[in-house]
């Protein structure tokens, strides 16, 4: 088994790799195709990760993705399934995309806060002149019926 590699990113400056002791893979038939291997084959993988019993996050990094991953986490274990592909070997992989993926954007900060603007002058003024004409075609209508 090998270890969750999170490239250097935003909310992880240096990068981080959860190793292979920290991570939990549990095997089960998949369902689609693959024949008649597929009522065989145990290519199912679910990988479990423990992030309160972590010793590779920081504490920040832990409260960070406990906070962000609350709805998805059973008590504090993060696990992700993958069953796309016909082989073991490489839902194990897509498994381990995938855990990564997660973590890294539960890791990121927030974007910065919106910072409200007001509307051109031009922009305004087009938009009352457009009300004005609308009010006009409305105003005909309203004449010419009856």
């Amino acid at each position: 088994m090998t270890s969750v590699v999170i490239d250097p990113g935003p909310g992880v400056p240096e990068g981080l790799t959860i190793p292979a002791g920290e991570l939990t893979e549990r095997f089960a038939r998949a369902s689609g195709p693959g024949g008649q291997g597929v009522n065989t084959t145990d290519s199912r993988v679910q990988l479990s990760f423990d992030i309160a019993a972590s010793t590779t996050l920081t504490d920040a990094q832990r409260v960070r993705l406990l906070r962000h991953l609350a709805g998805r986490l059973v008590e504090t274990t993060l696990t992700v399934d993958a069953s796309e592909h016909r082989s073991q070997f490489q839902n194990r992989k897509a498994a381990r995309e995938r855990m990564a993926a997660t973590l890294r954007a539960a890791l990121a900060p927030p974007p910065p806060a919106r910072r409200p603007t007001r509307r051109t002058r031009g922009s305004n003024e087009r938009r009352l002149a457009a009300k004005r004409i609308q009010a006009e075609k409305k105003r005909n209508r309203r004449c010419h019926e009856g």
